[in-house]
């Protein structure tokens, strides 16, 4: 009997250790994260696409609603365009990497494409790099925003076979505005 009540006892003194043991904080929004908020809200973009692996060129077109999930960690984008190629409509989703250091963009469009990059932001200019598979082959791209003023910026795609030799093959602006985004789906 007195084996089973020291058995109890140390249960109890277990399950309370346990019970008043502090529980590691849940991890807040950072200062990362809070520079994911310049692109929330409604933006137009508006570019030229240059003719080569990546299509027949021309103007493009399109806008774009950002706002953050619950929580403040991902910003969530919903984006409708056209272009020579076509139309496109597209979701993304931006994220910073506290383990890697580094800001996240995966996104996904009807044309059955999907993109992951990862970035790095010096307080003006956003680079996206990512690997791109086409035609059996991996190429580099990057992606780099400048931010122009709290309402507008400009960008360049850019792509190359070996990571040193870049060639643009979009460039562009955007214009954020109440009303512009594309619909909430």
């Amino acid at each position: 009997m007195k084996r089973i009540s020291a058995i109890i006892l140390f249960a109890m003194i277990a399950c309370g250790a346990i019970a008043t043991a502090q529980m590691p904080e849940p991890r807040k929004p950072g200062a990362e994260e809070k520079n994911l908020a310049y692109f929330a809200g409604d933006w137009k973009m508006e570019g030229n696409l240059k003719p080569g692996p990546m299509g027949p060129g021309g103007k493009f077109s399109g806008t774009e609603h950002d706002e953050f999930m619950p929580g403040g960690f991902y910003l969530v984008s919903h984006s409708e365009g056209s272009s020579a190629m076509g139309n496109e409509i597209g979701l993304a989703v931006m994220g910073y990497d506290p383990e890697k250091k580094v800001y996240t963009y995966d996104a996904y469009n009807n044309r059955g494409e999907a993109e992951h990059a990862t970035g790095t932001f010096d307080g003006t200019v956003w680079t996206w790099n990512s690997d791109l598979s086409m035609g059996g082959q991996t190429i580099k791209t990057h992606f780099i925003l400048t931010v122009n003023s709290p309402t507008s910026y400009s960008f360049k795609f850019e792509v190359s076979p070996d990571g040193s030799t870049w060639v643009g093959v979009m460039d562009g602006t955007a214009t954020k505005g109440s009303g512009i985004g594309s619909k909430k789906k």
